[in-house]
């Protein structure tokens, strides 16, 4: 069965995404979409005070919550899934992820800030379609600033 990962960072963006896989309007059906999100590491001054216990449960608690909407619309639509936490920084581990899963796609949503915005602080959708060995599929909001 295809793999497909969908990162997502818990916006209305990456509803969008998911919104797009169960519509069928670009993948054929019979696939498995790996629910990802990647919680940022903490630095280690937060480590020399908090317990590794405490930061795994805040990264846990920061990924359900970020995959919750898109988990609701894939099992909505009985499209297969599966969930999964990650921390580090966010493009590795996605292209990571996908590479691991042989996956055949990674969907994403894309806030679509502007390539200024981005050159500045970066993009974690453009760095993923810069260094994913296969092809990203990046949803866009509609122009009224609702996810399409």
């Amino acid at each position: 069965m295809p793999q497909i990962v969908l990162a997502t960072d818990g916006s209305p963006f990456s509803d969008a995404a998911a919104r797009f896989i169960v519509d069928g309007k670009l993948l054929q059906p019979g696939f498995t979409v790996h629910v990802i999100h990647v919680a940022p590491d903490v630095t280690g001054q937060v480590r020399a005070f908090v317990s590794k216990e405490t930061i795994d449960a805040w990264h846990e608690e920061a990924s359900a919550k970020a995959m919750a909407s898109v988990c609701e619309i894939l099992a909505a639509a009985n499209t297969p899934y599966e969930r999964h936490a990650l921390h580090g920084f966010p493009p590795e581990k996605i292209v990571s992820y996908a590479k691991s899963v042989n996956a055949g796609a990674i969907v994403m949503g894309t806030h679509g800030r502007g390539s200024f915005f981005d050159a500045v602080i970066g993009s974690v959708a453009g760095r993923v379609l810069a260094q994913a060995e296969c092809p990203v599929v990046m949803v866009k909001a509609e122009k009224t600033g609702k996810p399409a």
